[in-house]
């Protein structure tokens, strides 16, 4: 063949075998990846990482590169999302969510509405094998802890029954009022244990954020030590700024996941952190990190 179809053909050929080539390549460097992980790694706490911290990748190439840095799966997901994960060989380690941050189980009028959600949610989570879902106390808008208390445990102890049934962790996440979520009731830990002893369900816990209980109380170690019962979860984060967990912040996380070895933790730790440089290698470093 001569001339412009000639021409066409090499084209098109050399186009397949450098597409060949490049595909090869991300194959093997994902093997390599996994095959160094496996050497090299403890694998003592189970990672994954949360998608909103990942918003400018798609979700399947999160996943490749989550599979390949040795995580177990993806954090708060909604149901449209969780069949992408089980493709990768990965899980929905915490789906979103019954409620949201300001508007949860503190106030007795949103009860009926949280129900609901939790009567669709908590079975399709139980079909699809996955563990936990998110849920929150709401902000205080004047109310005191006290009352608030009160009426969380009312609610939570209407859909206690149903995550035992299909074997649902419902996780109260503890979050800070001091700089994040102005006004948010459950932002201390005490606070949070007491409404899981009073619930009384060991599927009713907490989600205990490293980066928020740092904010609000610091004492990390020795809180997870003493209420490792109550903590469903975990999340990571540096302070300050919910950046990249490295040297730049605060806190010790080697130390702090140590902790939750040494407690007999057996959940996920899920980084949730914006990172502030390369976002892969930041996942990655923060892999090694918590890899106690």
């Amino acid at each position: 063949m001569t001339g412009a179809g000639a021409t066409a053909t090499r084209i098109s050929r050399r186009t397949l075998v450098s597409a060949g080539v490049a595909a090869a390549a991300l194959g093997a460097a994902v093997e390599g990846a996994q095959a160094q992980e496996s050497r090299s790694t403890r694998k003592r706490l189970r990672q994954s990482v949360s998608r909103w911290c990942y918003g400018s990748m798609s979700l399947d190439d999160l996943c490749v590169a989550a599979k390949a840095i040795g995580l177990a799966g993806i954090d708060l997901l909604g149901e449209s999302e969780w069949e992408t994960v089980h493709r990768h060989g990965l899980t929905c380690t915490m789906a979103t969510a019954i409620g949201s941050i300001p508007d949860g189980w503190n106030r007795v009028e949103n009860h009926d509405s949280l129900v609901r959600t939790a009567e669709q949610l908590v079975p399709a989570l139980a079909k699809a094998g996955l563990p936990n879902v998110v849920t929150f106390s709401g902000n205080r808008r004047g109310m005191s802890d006290a009352v608030g208390l009160d009426n969380c445990v009312k609610g939570l102890k209407r859909i206690a029954p149903l995550a035992e049934q299909h074997r649902v962790t419902v996780c109260l996440e503890l979050l800070n009022s001091k700089r994040s979520h102005k006004d948010y009731q459950a932002d201390h830990t005490a606070w949070g244990v007491e409404l899981c002893k009073r619930v009384g369900s060991e599927r009713v816990k907490l989600l205990y954020d490293v980066f928020h209980m740092q904010i609000m109380e610091g004492d990390l170690c020795d809180t997870i030590r003493e209420n490792i019962r109550w903590i469903g979860h975990v999340h990571t984060g540096g302070v300050p700024g919910r950046a990249d967990i490295d040297g730049t912040q605060e806190i010790n996380y080697p130390r702090v996941c140590k902790a939750l070895v040494d407690a007999g933790y057996s959940g996920y730790v899920a980084h949730e952190f914006v990172p502030r440089r390369d976002p892969l290698t930041a996942l990655r470093k923060a892999y090694r990190i918590c890899d106690v």
